[in-house]
């Protein structure tokens, strides 16, 4: 515990001030501030000591320095189990300041007057210095950066007879280094936008500038591409340079294949949707058998593959136009292979980091965040409903099927069979719709010489028993889908009807 002994306030927003004075009064907490918060403090009924008074130093420049002084920085910033920085604070005479409740000038409103030099003269630069000094200081002061942490604050200082702890201190100052980084980021963005320099280096803290590209989606559409945590992790090794629709389908590719079981087998992916993916330990016949499932959707698309790309391997992808082949490493007859496409682009994801990526999705200035849907499937997330149960490979390969739908855009059905996909439907307004182009696709590849269980996964329930009656109607035995519906029961009867095994999923996975 931290016992607070002294307070800077410096608030614009001056609202529910009183509530914070009566517990510093309560509990002997001395306050320091200046301007426009001290009057109020004063007004208020409340002791304080003027900053200009605590530092020895008057106002200056009409306000604009007021608390950047070194007995200001040095209260706050010093180290209190440094013995050096303690004889420099005592041969200085100065004091500690244990708190720090600050909020800024409101620069985002008075963008709303397009006057210039309102909006500069609204750019606060003590507030956040302080707020930030304290934040990094936080294991012995307290920074409050918002009224919204007042009841917090009040509960702590209650609770604990004046002092705070330390793992309160640190969640204000990871809270207070947020507002000052949304802060710095609008008046980034302010100029940004009034010099129309559109892909700046770095446009929000954190998200660095990797490439302006060729375009987006389309020729006639700007388009950058950012990192928000750490390098990418991928490699382009040959090939034109990456365009906005290249990185949107490595992406989708990448993240079919980083959640196959046991990180083997091979993904062709197709604007953004898979088009054929396998699971066969063989190298050369997981591709094969991932281009089996659609070769005519599969041209100008992406291979992934989950495996170092040998010689063999790069003849077979050689005899289809590519736009992309990822591998997790290439020999150098395989490069050497593939790089007779010159336009090929050849991505090494061998260091390639899955774990504890963000999905960002923006339109007209809002951004949209999600973590992934990555969740590792086990037993436990799915239940047996139909009569008839599954075989633990048959159980297998339906968390296969499963596996891959959730990485199809909705409407989502996909057809498997073994440890290969045999027919995907995607993207269709109607489920019943998606159902249908899955079995099309299906019995125009496949001559069902394969002995293996037909499967089919739905990425969420059935709404109606006529999806599944299509299905069953084409071949189907198992089906693997979401619960929910209020129609589950119909298709539980439909099932054991038919004599389909059914497994419901707790989860249920859109991909929009």
């Amino acid at each position: 515990m931290k016992k607070i002994k002294q307070a800077l306030i410096s608030v614009y927003d001056k609202k529910k001030l009183f509530l914070i004075l009566k517990v510093l009064k309560k509990n002997n907490i001395k306050i320091i501030s200046s301007g426009g918060t001290y009057k109020k403090i004063k007004k208020l009924g409340f002791n304080c000591e003027e900053v200009s008074n605590f530092t020895g130093f008057k106002e200056v420049l009409d306000g604009r320095v007021k608390t950047l002084h070194p007995k200001i920085h040095a209260g706050i910033l010093n180290l209190r189990n440094n013995k050096k920085h303690q004889k420099e604070m005592k041969n200085n005479y100065f004091q500690n300041i244990d708190m720090v409740i600050a909020n800024f000038y409101p620069f985002e409103k008075t963008l709303k007057n397009n006057n210039h030099k309102t909006i500069i003269e609204n750019i606060d630069i003590g507030g956040p210095g302080i707020v930030r000094a304290a934040a990094k200081n936080y294991k012995y002061v307290s920074v409050v950066t918002s009224i919204k942490q007042y009841h917090e604050l009040i509960n702590e200082l209650e609770k604990n007879n004046g002092s705070t702890s330390l793992q309160f201190r640190e969640k204000l100052a990871e809270e207070a280094f947020m507002e000052t980084a949304y802060y710095d980021s609008v008046i980034s963005s302010y100029f940004n936008d009034k010099s129309n320099n559109i892909f700046p280096k770095k446009k929000i803290i954190s998200a660095n500038l990797i490439d302006t590209l060729r375009y987006g989606e389309n020729p006639h559409q700007i388009g950058a591409i950012y990192n928000i945590e750490n390098e990418l992790g991928l490699l382009q090794i040959h090939g034109k340079k990456l365009s906005y629709n290249n990185y949107n389908d490595i992406f989708a590719a990448l993240n079919v294949s980083k959640t196959l079981p046991n990180n083997i087998g091979t993904v062709i992916i197709k604007h953004s949707n898979p088009c054929g993916a396998s699971i066969n330990k063989n190298k050369i016949k997981s591709y094969k058998e991932a281009l089996a499932c659609d070769p005519v959707s599969a041209f100008g698309g992406i291979v992934s593959c989950n495996f170092k790309i040998n010689k063999k391997i790069a003849t077979e992808l050689n005899n289809l136009f590519l736009e992309v082949v990822i591998g997790n490493g290439f020999d150098k007859k395989a490069i050497s292979i593939l790089k007779k496409k010159k336009n090929l682009r050849i991505i090494d994801a061998s260091k390639f980091k899955y774990e504890n990526l963000t999905n960002i999705v923006s339109n007209f200035n809002f951004i949209l965040i999600q973590n992934q849907d990555n969740k590792i499937f086990n037993d436990k997330n799915f239940k047996v409903v139909s009569k008839i149960k599954p075989s633990k490979k048959i159980l297998k390969n339906l968390f296969f099927a499963f596996n891959i739908c959730r990485n199809v855009k909705s409407n989502a059905i996909v057809l498997t069979k073994g440890s290969k996909t045999v027919g995907i439907g995607s993207g269709q307004t109607s489920r019943l719709d998606s159902c249908k182009i899955a079995v099309e696709k299906m019995q125009k590849f496949h001559n069902g010489k394969n002995n293996d269980l037909l499967i089919a996964a739905s990425d969420a329930f059935f709404p109606f028993v006529d999806g599944i009656e299509k299905l069953v109607q084409s071949g189907v035995s198992a089906v693997i889908q979401p619960s929910g519906s209020i129609k589950d029961k119909e298709i539980i009867k439909f099932a054991n009807k038919t004599n389909t095994i059914l497994v419901f999923s707790k989860t249920r996975h859109f991909k929009h």
